[in-house]
Parts: structure tokens; C-alpha cells; sequence
């Protein structure tokens, strides 16, 4: 099933998870001088071993947010898809300065339409936040060279830091994403060690739904944010997931989410948004919620921790980090 799809269906199923021809974009940046020395670039991932000849001009992305990553490394692609939010807008407030007026052609599409991405006349095709099929990839492959997440994470469950240096290779700038991979794991670790208190408890990241609850596993990127802040996912809730990055609760489960800290994300999908949350009678139960534990991801921070990438999670954190300090204080 398809990331838009599951979250999709997750948005009927738990109501809120998720969610022309030639571009018209300026092509991207070229590499800066010293990086041609990088390609021919081989990258490894779940489908094999894609080679890059050259520095790519005319970069595409068809993961839901690693456009944010080419920003980052200093890149413009023609050819971006888009995830949530207004349709004519990719590019939110985090990147808006890394992306210096971008103007990518918007690919809304539930699958990969083919034909839209071979009209932008890519010559690299980026798919790490994608889930795209190993058919998919091939037939992607025909169009130029394609990149998607190593197979050492489920769907949807590369590691930030992973896609940093798997794009930052592809594009030929292994250095660059070196630093942006350093410099915020280095905000992490001074979080970490801002707040000791949060080492070991256990967090849930959810989202309210009319009829479940959807619950994220710690292999995804949402449940990640915090075990990089020192806390911990219930085993339980791995267990419901398999191996997926999500599990859904019945109504009937809600005691599964009375941890040390809940994390209540996704409300802009939620009918009611907050208040349907706090006025639950079995979520006003739990002593998560009666001792003001939970954390309400609203807004921009909601988005910016949903895209969880090197541009997003500052931003996320800025916010957050006090709310944390809150709750486990």
C-alpha cells in the first residue's frame, strides 16, 4: 500500500494519519567546484546499485519530503511531490531560505505517474521517502538513474541521518551532508544533556481517529525524534506493528497509550482537531492525560515533525523541547 494511501487510509481508518508535460523550473544549481571528483557516484539501496555519471542537473524527487534534503544540500530540483498541505505550495516555512525561490514543478499523485516525472527530462530520480516497488523502480530506472532507502528499515523508516548522506551521495556532496548530519546530532546531544530527565521514559507518538487510534512504531521517523531524545517506544507497540510504521488501537486499547508521555500528532486531520481529543472520555482516563503529559502537535510543528528531515526537525525541536521539559519536569 502506498505511503499516500496508508495514510490515507489512516486517515478513514484513524481519520487523521495522512496523508502536463515539461517542468517549468529553473534547472537546479550546478555542483559546486571540487564535487565533480564524486562521480561517477554508486549508491546502494533496497533494489541494488544505482550509478550517477555525472553531477545530475535535472533532479526530481518523488519521496514525499526529501525534496527538503536536496535543499539542504544546496540543490534545485525541477520536479517535486507533493505530500500535504496546500497543492501550489511545496516548500514550507523551515526551507523556505535553503530553497532561495525555488519554483519546482508540483507532482501531485497518489502512484507514480510515469509519464509526469519522464516529461521533466530527469537525470536523477530520488524515491527514499517513496516506497515505491522494485516494478516501480525499474521502470523508473528506464527514465534515469533512481534512488530509493536501503533495505535495512521497513517502509517509510530511514533514519534522517541515513537519507542525509544516501542523497548527499547521489547528488555528490558526501561532505556537506556529513556536516548537516553532525551539526544536528550535536542538538540532539545538547538537548540530551539539557534534560537528563527524559532518559528512558517511555513515549507513544498517536493520532486520534473516529473509529482507532493510530500509533507510530519506533522505526519510524515520527517515533525516532524522541528515541533520539534519550526516551523509549512501548516494545508493545512494535509488536502490534510488524513490520509496518504503524499499528491502530481499538478504542478498547487506549490504555496502550498511558505512558510516562503522549504525543498527540496529526490533529489538522482530526475532525474537531484538539478539543475531540481532550473531550474523549477514555483518553480523559488515562493519568497521562489527568496529569498533563500529553504534548498537542499543532500547525507548523506538526507539519515541521511529520517532514522530519534536516530542515524541519530545528524547527520542530525549537518547539517541542520546552513541551517535553514540561512534561517529564
Amino acid at each position: 500500500m502506498r505511503h499516500s494511501r496508508i495514510l490515507a487510509a489512516l486517515g478513514a481508518a484513524v481519520a487523521v494519519l495522512l496523508a502536463g508535460c515539461g517542468g517549468t523550473a529553473e534547472a537546479p544549481a550546478p555542483a559546486e567546484p571540487g564535487t565533480s571528483g564524486a562521480f561517477p557516484a554508486t549508491v546502494e539501496h533496497k533494489y541494488g546499485t544505482t550509478t550517477i555519471p555525472a553531477p545530475p542537473q535535472r533532479v526530481v524527487t518523488i519521496g514525499y519530503q526529501e525534496h527538503d534534503f536536496v535543499y539542504a544540500l544546496g540543490v534545485q530540483p525541477v520536479g517535486v511531490r507533493w505530500w500535504y498541505g496546500p497543492q501550489d505550495d511545496v516548500i514550507h516555512p523551515w526551507a523556505e531560505d535553503a530553497a532561495a525561490g525555488s519554483d519546482p514543478e508540483i507532482l501531485v499523485m497518489d502512484t507514480v505517474d510515469l509519464e509526469r516525472v519522464a516529461a521533466l527530462d530527469p537525470d536523477l530520480i530520488l524515491g527514499v521517502y517513496s516506497g515505491i516497488t522494485e516494478g516501480e523502480y525499474q521502470q523508473l530506472s528506464r527514465i534515469a538513474p533512481t534512488v530509493t532507502q536501503s533495505g535495512d528499515h521497513v517502509d517509510y523508516g530511514s533514519p534522517w541521518q541515513e537519507t542525509t548522506r544516501l542523497i548527499g551521495q547521489a547528488l555528490g556532496r558526501g561532505a556537506e551532508a556529513e556536516r548537516l548530519v553532525t551539526d544536528l546530532e550535536a542538538r540532539f546531544a545538547a538537548i540530551r544533556s539539557a534534560n537528563p530527565q527524559l532518559a528512558g521514559r517511555s513515549v507513544v507518538v498517536a493520532a486520534f481517529g473516529p473509529e482507532n487510534i493510530g500509533v507510530f512504531a519506533s522505526e519510524d521517523p515520527r517515533s525516532r525524534f524522541f528515541t533520539e531524545l534519550g526516551l523509549t517506544v512501548p516494545a508493545e507497540i512494535d509488536a502490534l506493528a510488524g513490520e509496518q510504521f504503524y499499528a491502530t488501537l481499538s478504542f478498547e486499547q487506549t490504555s496502550m497509550l498511558d505512558r510516562d508521555v503522549l504525543i498527540w500528532d496529526q490533529l489538522s486531520f482530526t475532525p474537531g482537531g484538539r478539543a475531540t481529543v481532550e473531550q474523549n472520555q477514555l483518553v480523559q482516563q488515562l493519568a497521562v492525560s489527568r496529569e498533563a503529559r500529553s504534548i498537542f502537535l499543532e500547525g507548523d510543528v506538526e507539519a515541521a515533525f511529520g517532514w522530519n528531515t534536516v530542515l524541519s526537525i530545528p524547527y520542530a525541536l525549537d518547539a517541542i523541547e520546552p513541551e517535553l521539559a514540561r512534561v517529564t519536569g
